[in-house]
């Protein structure tokens, strides 16, 4: 084959793909082979004849013929993608054969024909939507659905093929709009028959005839065809048309009985529930997955302990990045979630557009979705054993299924309480990893990543979860909270929360070796700089309280003692948050001071700085004893220091009523180590230079 040229090799694989009756792995050999040939003719913009060209009628329908159901899932897995090489080969062209294609199969009317037409435009509706969507929405085509389902005669696969073909368009909103309109009806008939029925529905003047699959004689609908349309059901009532939200609010009218939510949920969980094919689990799932999004179906199923631990059994025995993967991490997604808080400013737009739409009044928010039902959501779902599989899915998950990973297990660590069980199942090596498998391109993600690694990391020993023989550097955690430290460009509104949270969390890093404060210093100080000077007065707090702890090692000691501008100005920051409002800031500044001070270019400075003198003073007035503490310790620092710049801070120190203060200070504490330094610092004072 190396010796023909392309359009020769194309005809001559189109030929035996035409002949059929190879194995399937020699089929996907083949379909493999016309892919590589597709996409290089498309990716070749000097080709004197594209193989488009010998690809005709004929050759579309022998290669969307291998996308029908009764094919072995891995050749219509590989015919799939040679489907979309050719639709994105042969531009428009490719469209008009697939619309011929599809409407030439529909018109002939066969069973065999439209089983093959449903399946291609189930399988091509993800890959090329807007070609199948105006396919799906052609004049006449939904309506004439009706009398094929309503047959009296059913034939399990044209069923099948069907609700396949709308569970696939269900997720575009213009053919969720038209299935609810034209099919909605037909669907709730095939979802509320008895399925015991079904055996008094064989018409054969033999009552011992054998019905087999796809038989066409029966009158009912198989109970895999009910569950399949349950799911499309599921996704009309989950996420409402355009339609049903502008007559949300109106008056009520006399409606026909239908098929509730709820009522939908309870099938899926009892089919989930029942020792079923893991194709028909599959469906279940994926119907829970939309019916999850509701707030009262999100109650029944978090308060339902078997069928929880059923849920994370499924998803501990789904293949990675499959169907029934990603469904079972939405329903736990949709029973964790917490909604978004919102700014006062984003309350009232929220109002303005209720006041804008036709109902003029704003819904009120459904009690089953604030924070405490949430919270008891999580925590069951979390007693259910989910966090274990959540670790081995992560190791091989898409990125789609790491980011519903990473909110599910965000959402989690939201209690306090469960954080230092999240570390010990490990939550926090799932985080990290997490943050840096995740593309650049997923920054909310990564950012929902980071903070519940914060959050966990806040609440917990560090030495507990990096100490030992574990594999994983603690230093690995500090990338991740650097990340989240400036707030998300890509937010409307500015939220601070993980920014404070990375403060803390870099704070309890900081507390533990030298050689994780240098890394963080390295990383993060201009950041870390910044947030001291935040207008936020917690955030500002959490800032100096992380620099109180770097302070301890050599490298932040050299940012403050340098002979600089940038050092000065420094501490003139640090002087400053000593005298801020907030009590906490004070302490934190007094407690770095109190160590920067055993530097005599740190005297120094603070002797010549403007109030700098009155600021360390004022500390030794406070009415917290562990203010006094650290503020009676810089003093004590300061006036033991040696050589002028000692002499000059006692100087200053008297001057500025410092014996007095420290008498009062001595009079005032009742903890012996604070009255300790004080009669120290003072007895220096009284002695003469």
């Amino acid at each position: 084959m190396a010796k023909l040229n392309n359009i020769e090799q194309t005809q001559l694989i189109l030929a035996r793909l035409m002949e059929g009756g190879q194995e399937d792995d020699d089929t996907c050999r083949e379909l493999d082979h016309l892919t590589k040939l597709l996409n290089d003719d498309a990716e070749n913009k000097n080709k004197e004849q594209s193989i488009c060209d010998v690809i005709d009628d004929v050759c579309v329908d022998t290669i969307l013929g291998y996308l029908d159901m009764r094919q072995a899932d891995l050749v219509r897995s590989h015919a799939t993608m040679t489907t979309s090489a050719y639709l994105k080969a042969a531009g428009e062209k490719g469209n008009e054969a697939l619309r011929k294609f599809f409407f030439d199969r529909v018109q002939r009317g066969t069973y065999d024909d439209y089983i093959v037409a449903f399946c291609v435009a189930a399988a091509v509706f993800p890959i090329a939507p807007d070609i199948t969507t105006d396919i799906f929405l052609s004049e006449g085509f939904l309506p004439s659905l009706d009398p094929l389902m309503r047959r009296k005669w059913k034939s399990r696969k044209v069923e099948t093929a069907c609700l396949e073909m709308l569970n696939a368009a269900s997720m575009n909103s213009q053919c969720r709009e038209a299935i609810q309109k034209y099919c909605t009806d037909w669907l709730e008939e095939v979802v509320d028959q008895d399925p015991s029925e079904l055996s008094k529905a064989i018409h054969s003047a033999d009552p011992e005839i054998q019905v087999t699959e796809g038989s066409i004689a029966m009158r009912r609908h198989s109970e895999a065809v009910q569950n399949l349309a349950a799911v499309i059901l599921a996704k009309l009532r989950a996420v409402p048309s355009s339609a049903q939200q502008t007559t949300e609010g109106s008056e009520p009218r006399i409606q026909q009985a239908t098929t509730s939510i709820e009522d939908l949920s309870k099938k899926f969980s009892s089919m989930i529930l029942k020792d079923n094919p893991e194709s028909d689990k599959r469906l279940s799932v994926e119907g829970l997955a939309y019916a999850t999004i509701q707030p009262s179906v999100k109650e029944e199923v978090a308060g339902n302990k078997e069928l929880l631990k059923t849920l994370v059994k499924i998803l501990g025995e789904a293949p990675p990045k499959s169907p029934l993967t990603y469904g079972a991490l939405s329903i736990f997604m949709n029973l964790t979630r917490y909604q978004p808080t919102q700014s006062e400013e984003e309350k009232k737009m929220t109002q303005l557009k209720a006041y804008a739409n036709a109902s003029g009044k704003l819904a009120p928010a459904n009690p089953l979705n604030d924070d405490k039902h949430v919270a008891e959501r999580c925590k069951r779902v979390f007693e259910a054993g989910i966090v274990p599989v959540l670790v081995t899915h992560s190791r091989h998950g898409s990125v789609a299924s790491l980011s519903l990973i990473v909110s599910i297990i965000s959402a989690l660590s939201v209690t306090t309480s469960l954080r230092g069980q999240l570390a010990q199942q490990g939550a926090v090596n799932l985080l990290i990893a997490a943050w840096t498998a995740l593309p650049d391109s997923e920054s909310q993600a990564k950012r929902t990543a980071a903070q519940a690694l914060a959050r966990i990391l806040i609440s917990t020993n560090p030495a507990l979860v990096f100490g030992g023989t574990r594999a994983r550097p603690q230093n690995s955690a500090i990338r991740p909270l650097i990340y989240i430290l400036p707030p998300d460009p890509a937010a409307e509104t500015r939220d601070l929360l993980p920014t404070f949270e990375a403060l803390m969390a870099l704070t309890n890093l900081a507390s533990t070796d030298n050689d994780t404060r240098a890394t963080i210093i390295r990383n993060a100080w201009s950041e870390i700089e910044e947030q001291m000077l935040s207008s936020n007065h917690l955030v500002s707090k959490a800032a100096v309280e992380l620099v109180c702890n770097l302070v301890q090692c050599v490298e932040a000691v050299a940012l403050y003692v340098a002979d600089n501008p940038q050092a000065a100005n420094r501490l003139h920051i640090l002087l400053a948050l000593a005298d801020a409002e907030d009590e906490g800031t004070r302490s934190a500044a007094g407690g770095a001071l109190a160590s920067l001070t055993a530097y005599e270019e740190i005297v120094t400075g603070i002797v010549k700085r403007n109030r700098g003198v009155e600021v360390v003073l004022g500390l030794c007035k406070e009415e917290s004893e562990d203010i006094r503490h650290r503020g009676v310790f810089v003093v004590n620092n300061m006036v033991s220091c040696e050589g002028e710049a000692g002499k000059a801070a006692r100087k200053t120190i008297r001057e500025n009523n410092g014996i007095e203060i420290l008498k009062e200070c001595a009079k005032s504490s009742r903890r012996a180590e604070v009255v300790e330094v004080t009669i120290q610092a003072l007895k220096i004072l009284l002695e003469q230079d």
